[in-house]
């Protein structure tokens, strides 16, 4: 038991060193598009949907990081039982590793956009109202329980190991961040191969002849395959989101918004069936006595819609900057200092996390709330700067960092109250923008 403890202790440590690397690199092609965007007259990038999208990122890695899931059945247990040969490592294991989590991102991505209660894992993808490289960043945090890794029974029938997939699959995740840009138009010959951005782009449009196809992760021969492909036609541009609203910035609700709905349908339908029904149907289905009884906003006209978007000022939105670049200093430090930071710690540092997350968001949205759980980020922090004496350590780099962070939450919480109240006061409730 102690071995396998050490063994889950040593693979949160490297992926939060390969989180390390890749955040910044990531930032910085978020910053370039953005950069290029306003520079030629074609960005794509509102501030606050580009924080949302980060801070979405920001949770799904330290939910990933922390080891905050389970899977029903590990890869480890079908490589024991059913494997029928054994590759030796090589090239050529790696390639099959690549093709067989490819074919497995197909088939689960296709899943999750069919069936309702999968989708609820799925939706932060797809809330963004734009789509940009930022977006690509929006992943999940509902799932606790990896129920889909039989997709990879090819994979443990041919014996790869799970060193191979555990290597391949952030390389995996991470190539397929790239195509999510509308500043790369088609690209020739590889269009047949690869998805592309603008085969991607059909994928988070919702636009009638494009919602539902493309769910290829990078090689586009899957959809082609089981006929879910789909062209991007230059007389139908592609319109993003989805088609009942997310309606906020907070990654955290939104993780759950679907989830939360089939609940309050599945309790309050008169119909029996329906309540088991709700769960496996196809997605967005609601009980007709749901759908008449407790209407959902949804979008009818996907040419005549308006985005949301809180009118929250420059001041509010400079501040959220700000907030986002505090964010990465911490998140960075926990990356940075898992195995020091060690248990209970690093579960400590996570909520504090979330809950910063969730009070920087909650400001973004004008909640008349944002306060409160700016007051609960600022409690979580103080009592966390004085029960480790410092901050986890840092003031062995920097002896000023606890004063430093003390400074932060204090400024924070009053600037939450200042902005809280003046929305409150002189702010009109518009939250949309054409």
């Amino acid at each position: 038991m102690n071995e396998i403890a050490g063994t889950k202790e040593r693979e949160m440590e490297t992926y939060g060193k390969i989180l390390l690397i890749a955040m910044p690199v990531f930032l910085l092609l978020v910053l370039l598009e953005k950069w290029y965007g306003w520079k030629t007259g074609k960005d794509t990038v509102r501030v606050m949907d580009m924080i949302s999208s980060l801070s979405s990122g920001v949770t799904n890695v330290t939910k990933d990081v922390l080891g905050l899931s389970v899977a029903i059945i590990s890869y480890e247990w079908m490589y024991t039982h059913l494997a029928v040969t054994h590759i030796k490592e090589g090239v050529l294991v790696y390639i099959m590793a690549f093709v067989a989590l490819d074919f497995s991102g197909y088939c689960i991505h296709r899943i999750q956009h069919s069936t309702n209660i999968f989708w609820n894992a799925h939706i932060i993808h797809h809330s963004s109202e734009e789509y940009n490289l930022a977006c690509a960043l929006r992943q999940s945090i509902s799932v606790f329980f990896r129920i889909f890794t039989f997709f990879l029974i090819p994979a443990a029938l041919l014996g790869v190991p799970g060193n191979v997939i555990a290597i391949v699959a952030p390389l995996h995740l991470f190539i397929q961040f790239w195509y999510h840009t509308q500043l790369i138009d088609k690209m020739g010959f590889l269009e047949k191969i690869i998805v592309t951005p603008s085969h991607h782009r059909v994928h988070h449009a919702i636009n009638p002849e494009y919602i539902d196809k493309n769910y290829s992760q990078v090689f586009i021969i899957w959809d082609k395959l089981f006929g879910t492909f789909q062209e991007e036609q230059k007389h139908i541009p592609p319109v993003y989101g989805i088609t009942r609203p997310v309606a906020t910035w907070n990654p955290v609700k939104i993780n759950f918004q679907h989830l939360f709905l089939l609940i309050n349908d599945a309790w309050r339908t008169k119909n029996w069936s329906d309540k088991f029904k709700i769960w496996f149907m196809h997605t967005g289905w609601r009980p007709a006595d749901m759908e008449e009884k407790y209407p959902v906003h949804k979008i009818e006209d996907i040419y005549d819609f308006e985005k949301y978007n809180p009118n929250t000022g420059k001041g509010l939105q400079t501040w959220s900057v700000v907030q986002l670049l505090f964010l990465l200093f911490f998140i960075s430090y926990l990356f940075g200092n898992l195995a020091s930071i060690g248990s209970p710690g690093i579960f400590l540092y996570g909520l504090f996390i979330f809950v910063y997350i969730y009070a920087m968001t909650e400001l973004m949205d004008a909640s008349k709330y944002a306060y409160v759980w700016e007051g609960i980020k600022c409690g979580i922090g103080i009592y966390l700067l004085t029960s480790t004496k410092g901050w986890f350590g840092a003031e062995q780099f920097f002896s000023f960092i606890p004063q430093f962070i003390f400074v932060y939450l204090l400024a924070s919480m009053y600037l939450s109250i200042s902005f809280s109240i003046k929305r409150n006061v002189s702010v009109p409730s518009d939250s949309r923008v054409s």
